[in-house]
């Protein structure tokens, strides 16, 4: 190729307007330390595996925003991410092309054209987890970093009383970590269940934001209710104490899946499967 020629194909690849994309991230959390791009640590991310593969496919750098960061060893079914790209490529091409470039236990589920008002994190209306327990005598060798293990035999009707104390808007700092860096430990939890799915015990929360280790903390709580170690109310005596030193012991990262986050109607995204695959809707 020519230089005039080379020069005019890369102006044409300028004028091309740039669009916003929504993506949706699966990942097995177990080989990597969260979500987050770490700027002076060597372990990897999800979201660098993410960008590379993106950039290779866009033939330009790409940097992503995410809906919700998850921490080292947390699964995520339905992470939404969004990045700007001037590259001339259908949506399944974003699909196809960036999955090759990743490894197996990272996979884009869709792409979807948005408008420039979407952003992934602040048009988040809401926010879902499941956190996945098996309970049993025997730990499992299938999964065994894919839910939580437990020896002790779990009462799920009193873990469902239990939730219900954190039913709504709350401080929920005896819930968050020691080192949450959040401005206010306010948020509203719009809905909480504990079921049994076969030989596993879900504990399905929806809030429209979650603090540094609130799920995992919550389900502390509830597993040690479970266990008939506290009554039921206890979860209401953490939540009141507002010191996290009364919160009992965070629950482990591996049985934590985001499953879920909600968007105006106008973006159209494909709606959530909520998952994990082998515990379904």
């Amino acid at each position: 190729m020519s230089n005039s020629a080379k020069q005019s194909k890369e102006i044409g690849a300028a004028q091309v307007a740039p669009r916003r994309l929504a993506l949706c991230v699966e990942y097995a959390g177990e080989k990597y330390k969260g979500w987050q791009k770490q700027k002076y640590d060597s372990l990897p991310t999800v979201q660098e595996h993410v960008e590379k593969a993106l950039s290779t496919v866009a033939n330009h750098p790409v940097t992503v925003i995410c809906a919700g960061r998850t921490d080292t060893g947390v699964n995520g079914t339905y992470q939404i991410i969004h990045f700007d790209s001037h590259a001339s490529r259908d949506e399944r091409a974003w699909v196809l092309g960036t999955n090759s470039q990743l490894p197996q236990d990272i996979a884009i589920q869709w792409a979807v054209t948005v408008d420039d008002s979407f952003h992934a994190r602040f048009s988040a209306q809401s926010r879902r987890y499941r956190y996945i327990i098996y309970s049993n005598p025997v730990m499992p060798a299938v999964l065994a970093k894919g839910v939580t293990w437990t020896h002790k035999s779990l009462n799920v009707e009193l873990m469902q009383r239990a939730a219900q104390y954190l039913l709504g808007e709350h401080d929920f700092t005896s819930y968050r970590a020691v080192a949450c860096q959040a401005k206010t430990a306010t948020r509203t939890i719009s809905a909480i269940r504990v079921f049994k799915h076969g030989e596993l015990i879900v504990l399905d929360v929806q809030a429209n934001a979650f603090l540094h280790h609130m799920i995992r903390n919550i389900a502390g709580v509830l597993m040690t209710i479970g266990a008939k170690e506290a009554a039921p109310e206890w979860a209401l005596e953490v939540l009141e104490a507002k010191d996290r030193r009364k919160g009992g012991v965070t629950a482990p990262p591996h049985g934590l899946y985001f499953v879920d986050v909600k968007y105006p109607m106008q973006y159209a995204l494909p709606a959530s499967k909520l998952g994990p695959f082998f515990i379904g809707a």
